[in-house]
């Protein structure tokens, strides 16, 4: 039986934590964080991190940047630059990955014995973690990971204008609400403005209302791919509650839920939300966070 996007992102968001700790478990990813906490202790300036081609790689993946892991130069000047000035290059370049690496790796502000403490370790290991789980479940199915990673990132913006500052959160918000794609002639005041009004940083922050948001983006995919791409010999996991729905009831239930009106959400009054506007570049854009 074939599975579909929200067949697949239920069962993984309502057993995260034994998802997560299947993929801390894999061997590759169990030796390379084991590689990263015995050593990273050892990396007393920016120059002894950036050279060292292990713990770089983990770090750069553990927040969506793994692409960039022979930008050393770049990587430099992020770190030197530090997250305090604005106009720091970390604080400018277009991808707020980099932003959120140079807080984590805040070499600038806090020094090189901030980066190798306990928690420092750990924060790095569960986002490096979580990175794998998203890029594996996107291997099958590009939908299940755009909703993982809507749910992950969402809480964290407090502006339209950062949404849009998103191309993965920007799809899924653009997917719900049948919105057309930016332009190089849109307002991105106004566009920003509307996406503030649809998705309020209040409502991305209540565990209740993400949930509902990120449901109804699968249940989208699934209208418009079907099956969304995944393996048809792929087992349907058993929720918590032990319920063994068809992976078609999912979406079903959850867009007549939605047109029933039974599920609030106070972007209800939205012209619509059937629009078939999921890019069709999903595939190839930049994940991480």
């Amino acid at each position: 039986m074939s599975t579909t996007t929200t067949s697949t992102y239920l069962s993984i968001s309502q057993n995260l934590a034994r998802y997560q700790s299947m993929v801390a478990d894999q061997p590759a990813v169990k030796t390379a964080s084991e590689y990263y906490a015995a050593n990273i202790g050892k990396a007393t300036s920016i120059q002894d991190f950036v050279g060292n081609y292990r713990l770089l790689s983990y770090a750069l993946d553990a927040y969506g940047l793994g692409d960039q892991v022979n930008s050393t130069a770049l990587v430099t000047q992020v770190l030197e630059g530090g997250v305090s000035n604005p106009k720091s290059l970390a604080n400018t370049l277009s991808n707020p990955n980099w932003a959120k690496f140079a807080a984590a790796f805040n070499f600038a502000a806090d020094g090189a014995s901030s980066i190798s403490t306990a928690s420092a370790i750990q924060t790095t290991t569960n986002a490096y973690v979580e990175q794998q789980l998203e890029s594996d479940e996107g291997e099958q199915d590009p939908g299940v990971q755009l909703a993982l990673y809507f749910q992950r990132v969402a809480p964290t913006e407090s502006s339209g204008l950062d949404i849009m500052g998103d191309e993965n959160l920007l799809d899924v918000v653009q997917t719900i609400f049948g919105l057309p794609p930016v332009t190089t002639g849109t307002n991105i005041d106004t566009e920003a403005s509307e996406i503030s009004g649809l998705v309020p940083a209040s409502e991305l922050q209540s565990p209740k209302e993400l949930q509902l948001l990120t449901e109804r983006f699968t249940a989208m995919y699934d209208l418009d791919y079907g099956t969304g791409g995944v393996d048809a010999s792929t087992p349907l996991t058993v929720s918590n509650d032990g319920d063994t729905s068809t992976p078609t009831s999912a979406a079903t239930t959850i867009m007549g839920n939605v047109i029933s009106g039974n599920a609030s959400f106070s972007g209800d009054s939205t012209a619509s939300y059937f629009s078939s506007t999921l890019l069709a570049s999903v595939q190839n854009l930049p994940f991480g966070g």
